[in-house]
């Protein structure tokens, strides 16, 4: 599409959220607003999802879009990748499975530059036949921790980028600080992607397709660190990289 905002190419980026309950129990579509705003700060306009959507408005939405933003929550539905459930899930939302995985399948076939963050690059992953950690402390000897709550924006651990990868080409190779607040990871890839970073433990913090077309995930949390000096600036590449791919697609 040409871009959103008459002669300058502020591109429409479609961002997946979940739904939530409120104490007087009125439902509410959820999104922590660091998305939004490192979005806005990167250039472009985020245009928000929501579980429940159906098909056609979804692909109506996403047929005005120059970008998928596949955000955090809670788990993936375990069949999915034909798992049972480990004790320790959470948050699973089968409206929400159906619009992300609509979403990924849309953007695929329209060529959409894809940005999946922590939640977001395991449903990514599943979406295209790869499998999950249920439970890192559980199921991983010796696992560092990856889910550290506060501050939000703090770094928590260091993840070892791919050098030669695109997210390399973005954050930079070798050792980049990240934040943490997972306790699920990629365990068997999916269908054309590639492993572009990892902690010392092994778990496997980034992913992408390799190729011309955008589709990188990553473990952490870059809407919470954006725009914080010191420690934010491989956080505000990551979605400047990303606006530009989507600006380029439009």
């Amino acid at each position: 599409m040409a871009g959103y905002g008459g002669e300058v190419n502020v591109p429409l980026v479609g961002v997946t959220a979940a739904t939530a309950f409120d104490s007087r129990g009125f439902e509410r579509a959820s999104l922590n607003l660091s998305y939004l705003r490192a979005l806005e700060v990167a250039g472009a306009v985020p245009l928000v999802l929501t579980p429940g959507m159906g098909r056609e408005q979804l692909e109506a939405a996403l047929g005005r879009c120059s970008g998928l933003v596949l955000s955090g929550g809670g788990d993936v539905e375990p069949g999915r990748y034909g798992q049972p459930p480990h004790e320790s899930i959470i948050g699973v939302s089968e409206a929400r499975d159906e619009l992300e995985f609509a979403a990924i399948e849309t953007a695929e076939r329209a060529g959409l530059p894809v940005l999946a963050l922590c939640r977001g690059m395991q449903v990514l992953n599943v979406a295209l036949g790869g499998t999950l950690v249920q439970d890192i402390p559980s199921m991983v000897e010796g696992a560092l921790t990856h889910s550290v709550q506060e501050p939000r924006h703090g770094p928590a651990h260091g993840v070892e980028v791919a050098a030669g990868s695109r997210l390399a080409g973005i954050v930079g190779g070798g050792r980049v600080e990240v934040n943490s607040r997972h306790h699920q990871a990629v365990g068997r890839l999916g269908e054309g992607l590639v492993v572009t970073a990892r902690t010392a433990d092994g778990i496997i913090e980034a992913i992408e397709a390799p190729g011309a077309r955008f589709v990188v995930g990553v473990q952490w949390h870059p809407e919470d660190m954006a725009g914080h000096p010191g420690i934010g600036e491989s956080a505000d590449r990551l979605f400047a990289a990303f606006v530009d791919a989507a600006r380029s697609n439009g």
